[in-house]
C-alpha cells in the first residue's frame, strides 16, 4: 500500500472517533457573549481543526503537514472549555497524528515522530493554559461576590411607603464576569420632604462601593440637616473632596459621579431636581403623558475640582397619580443587537401603570428584550409615586438581579 493510500484509510478510521473525543459534555465551560453562533462556532472550532487536518493530510501531498492544525486545537479549546474537554481535544489531537502516522507506515521516521512530539507538547501547554485561565476566572468570580455584597450592605432598602409617597427601586448588575458598578441611589423622609439621590461612580469593584458608601452616608446627613437641595449637593462635593484627601485610593478619576438630586415637598404638588451631569429624569403622569426634566442649565458632576458653581433647583408639578423614574447610564445606554440605545422616555410614553414596582419591572423587561439579555453595565433605577385618591399600598421589593440569575429563570 502507497503512503498516501495509508494517509486515506488512516483518515477514514480516526474521524469518526474525534467527535465524540471532543464533542461532550459543556459543564464547567465558559460562556459566549457574543451571540448563540458565536458559541456554536467556537465550541466546534477544536473539533473541525483536528477534521479539517485528517482531511488536509489524506489529499494533500506527502510533503505536506497538518501539524499546524492539531497543535492548535487544543490550544484554542485550553481558554474556553474545561479541563476534561481539553484534556480530550488534545488526546483526539495526538492519536489522529499517531495513527495517520502508523497507517502510512513513517511512524518511526524522524520527521513523523518530531510532528507527534510537537502535537503532545501543544497539549500539555494547553493544560497549562486552562489551569491558569480558570485560576483566574475563580478570582474574578471571587472579587465580584465581595463587591456585590458589599453592595448589597451599602445600598439602602427603601421602605414600602416613605413620606405618603410610594418607592420602588432595582439594582441590576451587568454580565456575571464583570464587577459590581458605583451606581446607587437613596431615599430619605426629611423635614424638608422626600428626598432622592439617584449616581453613578466611575469605575467598577471595591473602589467604587468605597465611593458610593461616601455618598450614601452625606446623602443621609445632609439631607436632614440642609434647608436647601442645593444645599445637599454642596455637601456631597465636600464629603468627595475630603474623602480624596483623606483616602488616596479615590482619586480624581475614580470620584467622578454624576448624580441627580429630587425633592418632593410635603403638602406640596412639586418636585424639586439638582442635576450634576446625570441622565435626565422622567416624570410620568397618570394619563401616560411623561415629561424629561432636563436642566435649565447644566452643570458637572460631583468630584471634578475644576472650581465652585452655585447649585441650581429646578422646580415641576407632579401632581397626584405621577410617578418620578430616575435612572442611571445602564438603562440610557443600553444597546441593542444593532447598536440602537434604549430610550427610556420613548419606550414609555402612552403606558400606564399601577404603580412604581410595576413600572420598574416592566421598565426591566424591556430593557433585557432590547438587549437580548446581554446588558454591559449596572443599572440602578428608583419609582416615585405621588398615590391618587384611593390607591391602595403596594409592596416595595429592591434585588440585585445579575446575568445568572436572568439565564436561571429562562
Amino acid at each position: 500500500m502507497g503512503m498516501a493510500e495509508g494517509r486515506r484509510s488512516g483518515t477514514a478510521g480516526s474521524m469518526d472517533a474525534v467527535g465524540r473525543a471532543v464533542f461532550g459534555s459543556r459543564e464547567g465551560e465558559l460562556t459566549f457573549g457574543g451571540g448563540r453562533g458565536t458559541g456554536r462556532f467556537i465550541r466546534m472550532l477544536p473539533a473541525l481543526l483536528i477534521l479539517g487536518g485528517l482531511l488536509f493530510d489524506a489529499l494533500a501531498p506527502p510533503n505536506f503537514t497538518a501539524v499546524p492544525l492539531f497543535v492548535a486545537a487544543p490550544l484554542i479549546a485550553a481558554p474556553f472549555f474545561s479541563l476534561s474537554r481539553t484534556v480530550r481535544t488534545g488526546i483526539a489531537a495526538v492519536i489522529s497524528v499517531i495513527v495517520m502516522r502508523i497507517s502510512d507506515g513513517t511512524s518511526t521516521q524522524v520527521v513523523p515522530v518530531i510532528e507527534m512530539t510537537t502535537v503532545l507538547t501543544g497539549s500539555v501547554l494547553a493544560l497549562v493554559i486552562n489551569g491558569v485561565v480558570r485560576r483566574g476566572n475563580e478570582q474574578l468570580a471571587s472579587a465580584r461576590a465581595v463587591a456585590e455584597t458589599a453592595m448589597r450592605a451599602v445600598l439602602p432598602t427603601p421602605a414600602e411607603r416613605i413620606g405618603g409617597l410610594q418607592v420602588a427601586a432595582r439594582y441590576e448588575a451587568a454580565q456575571a464576569d464583570e464587577f459590581v458598578g458605583g451606581d446607587l441611589y437613596a431615599v430619605a423622609d426629611t423635614p424638608y420632604g422626600v428626598r432622592v439621590v439617584v449616581g453613578d461612580v466611575r469605575g467598577k469593584g471595591l473602589d467604587a462601593v468605597g465611593a458610593v458608601a461616601v455618598i450614601i452616608g452625606a446623602f443621609r446627613e445632609a439631607a436632614e440637616q440642609e434647608r436647601s437641595l442645593e444645599g445637599v449637593a454642596q455637601r456631597l462635593e465636600r464629603a468627595l473632596a475630603r474623602e480624596g484627601t483623606r483616602q488616596y485610593g479615590l482619586d480624581a478619576m475614580e470620584g467622578v459621579i454624576t448624580a441627580v438630586l429630587a425633592e418632593i415637598p410635603p403638602g406640596a404638588a412639586t418636585v424639586r431636581l439638582v442635576n450634576r451631569g446625570h441622565p435626565e429624569p422622567i416624570l410620568l403622569h397618570a394619563d401616560g403623558a411623561l415629561e424629561v426634566l432636563a436642566p435649565s442649565v447644566p452643570a458637572l458632576p460631583l468630584g471634578m475640582d475644576l472650581g465652585v458653581w452655585p447649585d441650581r433647583a429646578d422646580e415641576w408639578v407632579m401632581p397626584p397619580g405621577a410617578t418620578l423614574l430616575a435612572f442611571t447610564d445602564g438603562l440610557s445606554e443600553a444597546r441593542g443587537a444593532n447598536g440602537v440605545f434604549y430610550d427610556p422616555a420613548a419606550r414609555l410614553r402612552g403606558r400606564i401603570f399601577p404603580g412604581p414596582e410595576e413600572l420598574l419591572s416592566a421598565l426591566t423587561d424591556d430593557v433585557r428584550l432590547h438587549t437580548g439579555g446581554r446588558a454591559t453595565d449596572d443599572m440602578a433605577l428608583i419609582a416615585v409615586g405621588r398615590p391618587a385618591e384611593g390607591q391602595p399600598v403596594r409592596r416595595t421589593t429592591v434585588k440585585i438581579v445579575g446575568r445568572g440569575d436572568e439565564d436561571a429563570a429562562r
